[in-house]
């Protein structure tokens, strides 16, 4: 199974991409199924600031249809984001607005697992709630949710794990639902 994991922001030291690491290196750990992790940096996505005029002057770039690819390649998502002022950090947001213009449905359909971390004891919680609300009209498959704050206290990067038992419990109780086979419609 191929788990496309990423930090939703583009700072070197991001807590969130930690995160998102964590994640992956937990379900690899946890889950007696082999996986592929794709560990994706949003650095390698930069472009111009999505605007029509700039979409009719120069067209789609190439990084938004890599984005689009690198998600289509991916069994499962675990996407955490950062918080800039309350919800998603200009990069990826601006990477969102390209992708969608290649594909609206920018998660395809994958069974997703959104997480947050902050400073903060809040844990990023309003950007996830603007990613858990966008989701089913992005195409995402939203599995489970997980909110981390703060970081410093909930997580121990010395160790490579969270302090809170309650935490790291979750976090595998999230993965355990991205790995279930997708619900029948009926």
């Amino acid at each position: 199974m191929n788990i496309l994991a990423f930090g939703a922001s583009t700072s070197r030291r991001s807590i969130n991409r930690q995160l998102a690491r964590h994640a992956a290196y937990v379900l690899t750990t946890a889950f007696d199924e082999p996986f592929r992790i794709d560990l994706l940096d949003l650095n390698d996505f930069e472009m111009l600031i999505y605007s029509v005029d700039r979409e009719q002057e120069l067209g789609i770039p190439e990084a938004a249809y890599a984005f689009i690819q690198r998600i289509s390649e991916a069994d499962a998502l675990i996407v955490s984001f950062a918080e800039h002022n309350g919800t998603y950090t200009a990069a990826f947001k601006n990477v969102l607005d390209w992708a969608s213009r290649v594909d609206v449905d920018v998660y395809q359909g994958k069974p997703a697992l959104f997480l947050s971390a902050s400073a903060g004891d809040q844990g990023a919680a309003s950007v996830l709630a603007t990613a858990v609300a966008s989701a089913p009209h992005m195409g995402a498959d939203l599995r489970g949710t997980l909110s981390v704050g703060p970081w410093d206290v909930q997580f121990d990067a010395d160790e490579a794990a969270f302090s809170d038992a309650t935490v790291s419990a979750k976090l595998r109780d999230c993965l355990a639902e991205l790995l279930k086979p997708a619900k029948a419609e009926t």
